[in-house]
């Protein structure tokens, strides 16, 4: 199951993972953000992805990333 911040469809970007809502993959934010760009930078750049969406996907990803390393 998918969150719902989250939206994969085969009919949208080809299954890719985007914001819900949007056609903005999720690996775009990781991008920005390894790139040194900050959450504000991100959000001016795609302002159809909301603020909570961006961090309801780090908390995730940070659960996700404690349970591997359980």
């Amino acid at each position: 199951m998918q969150p719902a911040f989250i939206q994969c469809q085969p009919d949208i970007m080809g299954g890719t993972p985007v914001f819900a809502g949007s056609r903005v993959p999720v690996h775009t934010l990781v991008e920005y953000l390894q790139a040194g760009d900050t959450i504000d930078d991100f959000l001016e750049g795609f302002p159809m992805v909301e603020r909570s969406q961006v961090l309801a996907f780090l908390e995730a990803a940070a659960r996700n990333a404690s349970l591997a390393e359980a």
